[in-house]
């Protein structure tokens, strides 16, 4: 049965959009795309200023909390003919990682990680980080973060009393601000069903600096179903007050999908 028949569903995504409107189509449902993630933005100097200091500093841990930025790292180390040395150094590292695209860039080089976020968040990262410190005490992190909560990260794991030196690999530019205000006004007037999100950058650019965000919120919670790809990216809509959100048991966007399918065949 096709759950998503005639509703309007809003893509928040923009690599993904095109995959997304596919697989809400095979459902029968109509895709609307309002791309607010942000172009994404390469940062090669810093990278290769990153990587130097990771070979050429002591560390105890690298953190990687995102597979992009794990690959960033990789790409800039080939282009400038240290990709070995790279993986080398990480292979004598603990490995502190969070999230299924970080984990499965470690598989590809046959690293494993000391500690892998059991439900992909980086609370529950930082809890473990504190449990590994109660235990050994303080110690030198190398962390991979980006522009979403990087100085927040950095001094959460300094405030428990480790070294750290961040690495940011790549950035997000802010998204057109038409584009998000039409996403804004499309929920606030309840002409979309549900709305798709498959990243926590996504809810926070909703979010931000907005006069109109408790009628974001109000009409979510009323009308406008939000669904999310995973724990990360619905603890921050439910962070915003928003009560319903879908999210898949598997984390991926194909799942994301069933599952919004599903929540209509069981309410209708």
């Amino acid at each position: 049965m096709d759950g998503l028949q005639q509703k309007q569903i809003g893509i928040a995504a923009d690599r993904r959009a095109k995959e997304i409107s596919t697989l809400i189509q095979k459902q029968s449902g109509i895709p609307v795309v309002y791309s607010i993630q942000g172009k994404q933005q390469l940062n090669e100097e810093i990278s290769s200023q990153d990587i130097k200091h990771l070979l050429e500093e002591e560390f105890d841990w690298a953190v990687l909390t995102t597979g992009i930025g794990a690959r960033t790292l990789e790409n800039t180390a080939t282009a400038i003919g240290i990709d070995k040395h790279f993986i080398k150094k990480l292979r004598q590292l603990h490995l502190a990682i969070r999230g299924s695209k970080t984990s499965a860039w470690l598989k590809e080089h046959s690293l494993e990680p000391t500690i892998l976020s059991e439900d992909g968040t980086m609370d529950r990262l930082l809890q473990d980080l504190r449990d590994e410190f109660d235990k050994n005490g303080p110690k030198r992190i190398f962390l991979q973060a980006y522009n979403q909560d990087d100085a927040k990260l950095k001094n959460e794991l300094e405030t428990i009393g480790y070294s750290v030196y961040l690495s940011k690999p790549y950035s997000f530019e802010p998204p057109t601000p038409s584009i998000v205000n039409g996403l804004r006004e499309a929920i606030i007037e309840k002409s979309l069903d549900a709305v798709v999100f498959t990243s926590k950058t996504q809810v926070i650019n909703l979010f931000a600096d907005n006069d109109r965000n408790s009628e974001i919120t109000a009409a979510c919670n009323e009308k406008v179903l939000a669904v999310a790809v995973g724990k990360v990216t619905a603890q921050e809509l439910k962070n915003n007050g928003i009560k319903r959100v879908v999210e898949p048991d598997n984390q991926k966007m194909g799942a994301m999908i069933v599952a919004l399918n599903n929540y209509y065949n069981t309410v209708s």
